[in-house]
């Protein structure tokens, strides 16, 4: 496991080259226009990554964007292209758990809950991330609060110290009278016994 003298805040260089000086930048205008519902014309944006992974390092630097639609759209790729190559995003992971993670868009909150439990992070650094997810899992968007246990409980797979906090809100989401947050809470608790089976998710 690498220290913790690595900052949290900031991008990290990574170890994927940058685009080649004759490549153009990364067409902003593909993550441009329409309104939250839409994804303009991410697809296409995608493709262009896919073709070339050394363009991750453009899509992170378009997170900082002052549109904050194309900002949130870059998030949601970088979180999608985490799920297809987690190692074309690791060296920028800290994108999630810097200034975007306090983002007052409850989007960028569920894409950041959900991309969090597919990198490598050092101790410093998981301390953050558990801070995050516990603070988002009282979100009052359904959607953040549901992804940011079941990411939590993915930690807690993996340290057990971790599974009172997940019991507990497993046991609020049964209780809150909502059916999405009741089969959560059921999903993960089956999850967590096949992966834990000496320690139960049960109360």
């Amino acid at each position: 496991m690498q220290g913790d003298a690595t900052p949290i805040d900031g991008v990290g260089a990574g170890s994927i080259s940058q685009a080649g000086s004759d490549e153009p930048r990364f067409p902003e205008a593909l993550l441009t226009g329409g309104d939250r519902r839409s994804i303009a014309r991410s697809d296409r944006a995608r493709r262009l990554v896919r073709a070339n992974p050394a363009r991750v390092s453009e899509l992170v630097t378009l997170t900082k964007d002052h549109d904050w639609l194309v900002a949130m759209r870059a998030v949601d790729l970088l979180e999608k292209l985490a799920h297809e190559h987690v190692e074309w995003v690791e060296p920028y992971k800290r994108v999630f758990i810097g200034d975007l993670a306090d983002s007052d868009k409850w989007e960028v909150h569920l894409q950041i809950v959900r991309a969090l439990p597919l990198f490598t992070w050092t101790r410093g650094e998981r301390r953050r991330v558990v801070d995050i997810l516990a603070r988002d899992v009282e979100h009052r968007r359904m959607f953040v609060k549901a992804w940011a246990l079941d990411s939590l409980a993915t930690f807690a797979a993996q340290d057990t110290t971790l599974m009172p906090l997940v019991r507990r809100w497993l046991a609020r989401f049964e209780q809150s009278g909502s059916a999405a947050l009741a089969t959560r809470a059921r999903h993960i608790r089956r999850r967590l016994s096949s992966q834990l089976p000496e320690a139960k998710a049960g109360p």
